[in-house]
């Protein structure tokens, strides 16, 4: 009898013991090598990447791309059963809104990062630098001149300006940002005023998400679109026939970020991938060979890119807190002039 006992306490210690190390195996990632990355960045910046990391880790990555709105979305649905690691991408404003939903992380770069994009709050590492700016189509535009947001009035524009849905898309919602601060000069409820009249322009169309916009400009489906650098500067740098604008009346220049997944299922690997892509090797590259502003210092700009030097850009900063604390009832503002037109 005392065998028999004996014999059946130690299978109960045993399957708690597999049941603990398989829980934290979980949670830790133990020795999984595989990893699931949300992203709304576009495909062909983030899929050389993600190769490298791959070779370089032998860990397997599941890229899945849809807009930065879409995403956050999906990973709060998600929360009680995470079924990603990563969010690589989105606008500052829109993932500190989220706080809860990441994990705490600081990567192993953070000291090699420009002051201004260190990560503050503890939960969102900064990537990339990431201005607004205006495509154009050298096609299309004829003699129209576009030097800024004020010239996106011009009649002569009506219903050819691409913009993506501020609520789907975080480069749109940072566009409304630096309208509001541009034509507010410097007061942003002074620049409501401006984004009524753009609005009109738009004259109904709302694209879904911010990859609509750089496309459809250099499809010729649009004359002009509002978007960010990188994605322009990729069409200029394979010939396509537009042109990068950046506004004259200031140009906001910031960080987008990422954030591990609160109880991500591979989180050693998700902070191995966090700390991969904010690397100096990486860093270097995306500003070399993919058009993206590196967060970090001493990452040298190839002249022959396209890529302005901040020195020669107009550069306007917003309230941030502002910008973040405020951001549904911007939305909402938007929302109720674009149905009212």
């Amino acid at each position: 009898m005392k065998k028999r006992t004996s014999l059946f306490l130690c299978l109960i210690m045993l399957t708690l013991t597999l049941a603990a190390c398989s829980s934290g195996d979980k949670k830790t990632g133990g020795d999984s090598k595989e990893l699931t990355v949300y992203s709304p960045h576009p495909l062909e910046f983030t899929e050389p990447l993600v190769k490298d990391f791959e070779n370089e880790t032998g860990i397997k990555v599941e890229l899945i791309s849809a807009g930065s709105g879409e995403l956050l979305k999906r990973v709060e649905s998600e929360s009680k059963n995470p079924l990603s690691d990563v969010l690589w991408g989105g606008s500052i404003s829109t993932l500190s809104s989220k706080k809860d939903l990441f994990e705490k992380y600081e990567s192993s770069n953070e000291e090699d990062v420009i002051d201004s994009y260190k990560n503050t709050d503890g939960y969102i590492t900064r990537f990339s630098v990431v201005p607004s700016v205006i495509m154009v189509n050298t096609n299309l535009i004829g003699d129209v001149k576009v030097e800024g947001y004020e010239d996106l009035l011009n009649k002569e524009l009506k219903g050819t300006i691409a913009n993506a849905d501020p609520s789907k898309s975080s480069s749109s919602f940072e566009h409304l940002i630096n309208q509001l601060y541009a034509m507010g000069e410097g007061v942003p409820d002074d620049g409501w005023d401006y984004v009524s009249d753009f609005v009109k322009n738009l004259d109904g169309k709302l694209l879904s998400g911010s990859s609509a916009v750089y496309k459809g400009v250099a499809d010729g489906e649009y004359t002009v679109g509002l978007t960010f650098e990188e994605a322009a500067l990729n069409y200029v740098k394979n010939g396509a026939p537009v042109e990068v604008v950046y506004p004259e009346e200031g140009t906001i220049a910031k960080a987008d970020g990422m954030a591990i997944i609160k109880d991500a299922n591979n989180l050693e690997n998700a902070k191995k991938f966090v700390d991969y892509v904010t690397g100096k090797e990486v860093q270097q590259k995306i500003t070399s060979e993919l058009n993206r502003r590196s967060v970090l210092k001493g990452i040298e700009i190839d002249p022959k890119s396209g890529m302005k030097d901040l020195n020669d850009v107009k550069v306007i900063k917003d309230d941030e807190e502002w910008s973040n604390d405020n951001k549904e009832e911007l939305l909402g503002k938007y929302k109720d002039i674009f149905t009212s037109n």
